[in-house]
């Protein structure tokens, strides 16, 4: 008899502790946003010969994941208000970006990509703000799981659009216009896939899965600067585990990542050909030094203020810092492939300064959830590597429209918020059976 009303409790428990309506809608409309902001609808709506990125078109499909972002604020108010007060060199960088269009040698844009940027930061504080670790873990890894399976199908369905042909053929790029893209968001798709694993046991084996899925379209991508992210996303992973397994396997893990760090350091300096070489790579890191010469020659005199936020890249004026950039690079560039140059262009050292705490504070704050057994190390610091070797070769900072910057801001507000109480949606996903 005690049994059989035990029975009836457990179950009566996780009826009420199943999600409502809202739960599932605010869980579908993180998912939509992140799927917008992989841009991995570009490749099939614009063709995959194109290298358009811009253009009423493109900048209209962006619309329905603000208003996703805005339908999770709408769920949390009073905890977004407090994510945006509790991250102050955010809204500073905000406040410096919206300040540049007095100096901006492209005004019109400054402002039409200030407004995007606050869109796209807005829905990285709004992920945090909605969903605890276990959930934003599951809406993020989500997204990835419908982009593999769709990266899947597009390249056996219709090879010639999945699939490299002209460079690197054979090679596998997905959804995306290029095999490196595909690689690099499949590496973070793992490390996301891997945490919803750890962190919802009860989905452990779908995750497992499709953490495993990434894994493959990495590999089918041949992109060996994301093969290193994973290796090192894993060796996040498996430090995360060895913290918590005791004292002396904390000390020992300190120790181990300290050495580590050195190591690579110390690789980078004295052996940095023979590590490009590895890995398919010249010194020049694919033209990527040329451009960064061409960005510190047309600096000089704006060093401190930039050129105004998003102006740089569409201004094809013959006497234009990107003419400069182009003549110096040898080729037009549509970035500055470096988050840090990127900041530099846009507001000056200002902002790479500003942005320069906020990104320390952010990784304090890992470190430190880390070690006091915080269930978002499984997710904060997996993805921190990532984005910190990210950062050295693409513009994944303080972008407008950008999903890498998106999960940025949501893990930093995410940390500096802390933990809330938990909601319908993760006692019925980590509920026993």
């Amino acid at each position: 008899m005690t049994a059989r009303l035990w029975s009836v409790a457990d179950v009566r428990a996780q009826a009420e502790a199943r999600p409502t309506a809202l739960d599932v809608m605010a869980f579908v409309s993180g998912v939509l946003m992140i799927l917008i902001y992989s841009q991995g609808w570009l490749g099939p709506v614009m063709g995959y010969g194109s290298s358009t990125t811009e253009g009423p078109l493109i900048r209209l499909i962006y619309f329905p994941a603000y208003a996703a972002g805005l339908f999770l604020v709408a769920g949390a108010v009073p905890r977004t208000l407090l994510g945006f007060l509790k991250s102050p060199l955010l809204i500073l960088l905000l406040m410096l970006v919206a300040a540049s269009w007095f100096w901006s040698v492209e005004p019109a844009a400054t402002v039409r990509r200030l407004v995007a940027l606050s869109f796209t930061c807005l829905g990285g504080v709004a992920l945090a703000a909605r969903f605890r670790w276990p959930t934003m873990t599951e809406v993020v890894a989500t997204a990835f799981a419908i982009l593999a399976a769709l990266s899947i199908l597009i390249a056996l369905i219709k090879p010639d659009w999945g699939l490299m042909s002209s460079t690197f053929p054979g090679a596998w790029r997905g959804l995306w216009l290029e095999k490196n893209n595909l690689g690099g968001n499949m590496a973070v798709g793992f490390g996301f896939c891997l945490a919803a694993a750890v962190l919802v046991p009860r989905r452990r084996k779908l995750w497992s899965g499709f953490a495993g899925l990434c894994v493959l379209l990495l590999a089918l991508s041949t992109s060996k600067t994301s093969l290193v992210v994973l290796i090192l996303m894993v060796g996040c992973v498996g430090f995360v585990w060895l913290v918590r397994k005791g004292p002396a396997a904390g000390v020992a893990s300190a120790w181990i990542g300290v050495v580590g760090v050195m190591l690579i350091a110390c690789i980078w300096l004295f052996a940095a050909d023979a590590v490009f070489g590895l890995l398919g790579k010249d010194a020049s890191l694919t033209g990527r030094t040329e451009i960064w010469d061409g960005i510190n020659r047309v600096m000089v005199g704006h060093e401190w203020a930039g050129y105004g936020y998003g102006a740089i890249w569409d201004d094809t004026d013959t006497f234009a810092p990107l003419a400069w950039i182009t003549h110096y690079a040898g080729f037009r560039a549509s970035h500055a492939h470096n988050g840090w140059m990127e900041i530099w262009l846009n507001i000056g050292l200002v902002g790479v300064i500003l942005f320069g705490f906020w990104f320390i504070e952010t990784w304090c704050r890992t470190m430190w959830i880390t070690f006091a057994g915080g269930e978002g190390a499984w997710v904060a610091l997996p993805f921190m590597a990532a984005y910190t070797m990210g950062m050295l070769t693409e513009s994944i900072t303080l972008t407008w429209n950008d999903m890498r910057w998106v999960l940025f801001v949501a893990i930093a507000t995410k940390l500096a918020l802390g933990e809330i109480q938990p909601e319908r949606w993760v006692r019925f996903s980590s509920a026993r059976p």
